[in-house]
């Protein structure tokens, strides 16, 4: 028999630490595999998102929509609530308020005639329609305006309806216009205030 080689020692390697291993080696080539596949997709590149035109379309008119919806709301007028007791009916029921009605017929009325339309700066008009009524004169007009009486529809009837100017910043800025003058509806005293303001 040939010498017998002297076997090598195997180091001896405790059980726990060779799972270990095993278990980090297995890792590892997961974690290669995973690697390898995000760089396949990155070389493809990203998908890209297609959009049709009719989506951009539909989006477009619902945000044009919603602002329109919007601005309205904000402009939208709350319900009138007029007191009965009130005797007068002009621009909006107010009692008795003889300088307002004075400064809007001085300047601002006009009388319509025959489809013609005539502003009031000359007695003789009036007396020529409203005499069998007992209005002679621009005053008289104005008392019986300002205090109805029988004859306060036919007169009214002469009168062509009062078209009051509006501020020329309220064309650029509808929405502080509206802030300044206020809520639409019963305002008193204040409506001498909206009546100067707009005259």
């Amino acid at each position: 028999m040939a010498e017998e080689e002297p076997r090598k020692k195997i180091p001896l390697v405790p059980e726990n630490l060779l799972k270990k291993r095993k278990a980090y080696q297995a890792l590892k080539a997961t974690q290669a595999k995973q690697a390898l596949l995000q760089r396949k997709e990155q070389r493809k590149g990203k998908e890209i998102k297609f959009k049709r035109l009719e989506w951009f379309l539909h989006d477009s008119w619902r945000q044009l929509r919603d602002r329109v919806r919007l601005r309205r709301l904000e402009v939208k007028p709350h319900g009138l609530e007029v007191p009965d007791k009130h005797s007068l009916a002009f621009v909006l029921c107010i009692e008795r308020i003889n300088g307002s009605v004075r400064e809007l017929i001085l300047k601002r009325g006009q009388a319509k005639v025959k489809n013609k339309i005539i502003p009031l700066t000359d007695n003789t008009v009036i007396e020529e329609h409203l005499g069998k009524f007992g209005v002679i004169c621009l005053e008289d007009l104005i008392h019986e305006i300002a205090f109805p009486g029988k004859n306060f529809q036919v007169i009214s009837g002469f009168l062509r309806p009062f078209q009051l100017s509006v501020a020329h910043h309220a064309t650029k800025n509808r929405v502080g216009f509206l802030k300044e003058v206020g809520s639409p509806g019963y305002r008193g005293e204040r409506i001498n205030q909206l009546i100067r303001q707009l005259n």
